[in-house]
């Protein structure tokens, strides 16, 4: 009889800003109940119904350097001059437990994690990278405007730094592009389900479009 023993798998999703990952996370864990968020640290202040270590952990300037010298982020990046890092203790501790990880990170982060993941075995073979996408800059703007969270001259510094994150899209193990809520969640779902039937990890096997 096989006994089918599955890694750990950490689920990381890529976006650019607007591009919907949040609420694709926020589906995905309400659909998956073996995969868990890791709370990402920051430095910027709270949006509106935001909640410390719900969201965010929301950190002082002071307080995330001295994290940051001591080792305690698997990644950390500034985006739009706010300091952002995912707390590496935490990720490990669930991996090593044999639960599944999902964050949710920027391009600069989540090529932190796979520098880290080249000489960390756990990670390395855990690491499963996705990069959601709309379809177009056009598509990304009208979704930003639609946010009304940003004022235009900010909308147009994301669309910028959007289309420098796209050009790195074949560095991930997969590419989505962006359609409905439901459509996004439903091939996220089957990545997952795939990857936790593989036999044995296959890094360096290129990337995949779903």
């Amino acid at each position: 009889m096989i006994d089918q023993a599955t890694r750990p798998i950490l689920l990381l999703i890529s976006a650019p800003s607007g591009g919907g990952k949040t609420t694709v996370c926020q589906r995905m864990l309400a659909s998956s109940p073996g995969l868990k968020r890791v709370v990402t640290c920051t430095t910027r202040l709270p949006r509106s119904g935001e909640r410390n270590g719900v969201d965010y952990w929301f950190l002082d300037a002071k307080t995330f350097q001295e994290r940051l010298a001591a080792g305690d982020f698997l990644e950390h990046a500034v985006v739009y001059d706010h300091h952002y890092g995912t707390p590496r203790s935490e990720v490990q501790r669930l991996l090593q437990a044999g639960t599944d990880v999902l964050i949710a990170l920027d391009v600069q982060g989540a090529n932190s994690v796979r520098t880290i993941a080249r000489t960390d075995t756990l990670l390395s073979s855990a690491l499963v990278t996705v990069f959601l996408t709309p379809p177009s800059i056009e598509e990304l703007a009208a979704r930003l405007q639609r946010r009304g969270q940003d004022a235009p001259d900010v909308i147009a510094k994301r669309l910028e730094a959007a289309r420098r994150e796209i050009e790195h899209w074949r560095e991930f193990d997969y590419l989505l592009l962006s359609s409905t809520i439901e459509e996004d969640l439903r091939r996220m779902q089957a990545i997952y389900l795939a990857e936790k039937m593989r036999v044995r990890p296959s890094p360096g096997a290129g990337h995949r479009s779903v």
